[in-house]
């Protein structure tokens, strides 16, 4: 596929010679839901770069307990341990939102960013702005209310998927979120209740955006939009 009907960022806006050092290894790949791109702590083989779909980046402490980080879409890849010279993460990485994307070899890529050191720069301005995403929500997650971080998350996700629409369930959000179904149902409701979605089983229907804007009080803002709303690229 050229590089113009790219729809990953990453990707799309790499220049054509740095693209040309990738593309001879890269394969187009279908992203089932829960498949797992990355496993604590062990090597990883392969990055992605989804075109369509999203992975979560989660953390999980002793115990099970589990909590999503990082959200990847069409903005950007997976293996920012990679970028930064690393071979594993403590974290793990799999499809939330079932969608298709390139895969590429880790070892392709380094050899390519040593190759490229404006390739080796294009994706460490990456990392960082995942990076700041990482930062942001950790801020949220101690500082925002249930559903001020759920209004987030949701806007978050919308900014990588076509439509309104997210095909979810509620126990899956608990985990995303860090919290308790039922204080993730209670969420929900209110953001039913107030008119800024619809939900039924299974999906959840954004209605107004602005408002849910507004309801997150400061938590989905300049950040987000300006590193990971994609939708006028």
């Amino acid at each position: 596929m050229p590089q113009s009907l790219l729809r990953n960022h990453v990707l799309k806006t790499l220049s054509s010679e740095d693209f040309t050092l990738l593309q001879p290894s890269m394969h187009q790949i279908e992203l089932n839901i829960k498949a797992q791109l990355e496993v604590s702590y062990q090597p990883i083989k392969r990055v992605y770069f989804p075109e369509m779909g999203i992975a979560s980046v989660v953390a999980t402490m002793t115990g099970g307990r589990q909590s999503e980080v990082g959200i990847i879409g069409h903005d950007g890849m997976t293996g920012v341990a990679v970028i930064l010279g690393q071979d594993k993460s403590p974290n793990e990485t799999y499809i939330q939102v079932a969608g298709n994307g390139w895969i590429l070899p880790v070892e392709a890529l380094r050899s390519a960013i040593a190759e490229s050191q404006s390739l080796r720069e294009s994706l460490l301005r990456y990392a960082h702005a995942f990076l700041i995403q990482w930062s942001r929500t950790a801020l949220v997650n101690g500082h925002s209310k249930i559903e001020e971080r759920l209004a987030r998350w949701l806007l978050m996700v919308q900014d990588r998927v076509e439509g309104n629409k997210i095909y979810l369930t509620h126990e899956f959000l608990a985990t995303m979120l860090g919290a308790q179904r039922p204080g993730v149902t209670m969420a929900l409701q209110m953001l039913e209740y107030r008119g800024l979605v619809h939900a039924k089983r299974g999906e959840i229907t954004i209605i107004d955006r602005i408002g849910m804007i507004q309801l997150t009080h400061g938590a989905y803002g300049e950040e987000e939009q300006s590193h990971f709303s994609l939708a006028s690229v």
